[in-house]
């Protein structure tokens, strides 16, 4: 399986802040909010994947992330024009899909909880057709919303509705088989002239393929689209980090755990970066 981040936008609802920089990479607290994403990503397991980018933003994701080679991963770019919905990230990267499954993640998405990994694992290896996820929120009316039946098969999909069906919100978090290539080159753009993500899982809907795996007590998924957002997801990995001693999302710990890396190239990142407190927890790990 492969994966892509969208990183495009423009990130109007944090301006000033993001007109001279892609939202994915300002800080939530101690590192690029693209590292979230990414590190969801390769706790599924996944080591090829592919960013997409505005032209203006592309080249700063290069340099920060370069080819992967450091963490055992494999990266690729592409630009996206302008912004033309989430399911046209896999028309952009339909040759970096080649003949695999694909998951899809949104750039601003920020996940946390002790069951995650197995939740990832477990949807990879049995993922047939298309996977979203479902999380319980107090107010539905602000969300995408799933509803479904008791062998978690997807009934509805709706947009903002004034009375949800169900109190579980769609994250920005997506598998799908190698057919979602056809199927968003066969979507019409919306009204807005987006190729609608909600198109292609309707798709999946209607063909009785489309799954949800629900996030529960004990997970967190936090929103980082409004300065609010940023901030509280900021005081929430300090206070996670502080207490705890255990980093969230720190890349080179999870390419280490998964195997991706070696002990001596952890040791080599940690020594670079010893004068900060991000690189002696990394060399703190390998003293454990």
């Amino acid at each position: 399986m492969k994966g892509i981040i969208l990183a495009g936008g423009k990130g109007t609802r944090l301006y000033p802040m993001t007109k001279a920089v892609s939202k994915q990479l300002l800080p939530i607290y101690d590192k690029p909010l693209i590292y979230y994403p990414l590190s969801v990503l390769m706790l599924a397991g996944i080591r090829e994947i592919l960013v997409i980018s505005t032209p203006q933003d592309i080249g700063s994701y290069e340099t920060l992330l370069g080819d992967g080679d450091n963490l055992g991963l494999a990266f690729s770019y592409k630009i996206q024009e302008r912004p033309r919905g989430l399911a046209d990230a896999f028309i952009l990267g339909k040759e970096f899909i080649g003949g695999d499954d694909v998951c899809l993640i949104l750039g601003d998405n920020l996940f946390y909880g002790y069951s995650f990994t197995g939740t990832l694992g477990e949807v990879v290896s049995k993922n047939a057709g298309a996977t979203i996820f479902g999380y319980p929120v107090k107010d539905a009316r602000s969300y995408g919303v799933v509803e479904f039946d008791g062998d978690m098969n997807v009934l509805s999909i709706e947009e903002k509705p004034e009375h949800p069906k169900s109190k579980y919100a769609v994250p920005g978090l997506y598998f799908y088989d190698n057919n979602v290539v056809g199927i968003a080159e066969g979507i019409e753009p919306s009204s807005r002239g987006e190729i609608e993500i909600t198109s292609v899982n309707n798709v999946y809907l209607e063909a009785g393929r489309l799954k949800v795996q629900l996030l529960g007590r004990g997970l967190a998924w936090l929103d980082t689209g409004s300065p609010d957002g940023m901030l509280k997801a900021s005081e929430f990995v300090e206070a996670v980090q502080s207490r705890q001693g255990l980093y969230i999302a720190c890349i080179e710990e999870i390419a280490w755990r998964k195997g991706f890396i070696g002990a001596d190239r952890l040791a080599s990142i940690g020594e670079e970066l010893k004068m900060t407190e991000y690189g002696k927890y990394l060399l703190t790990l390998l003293e454990d």
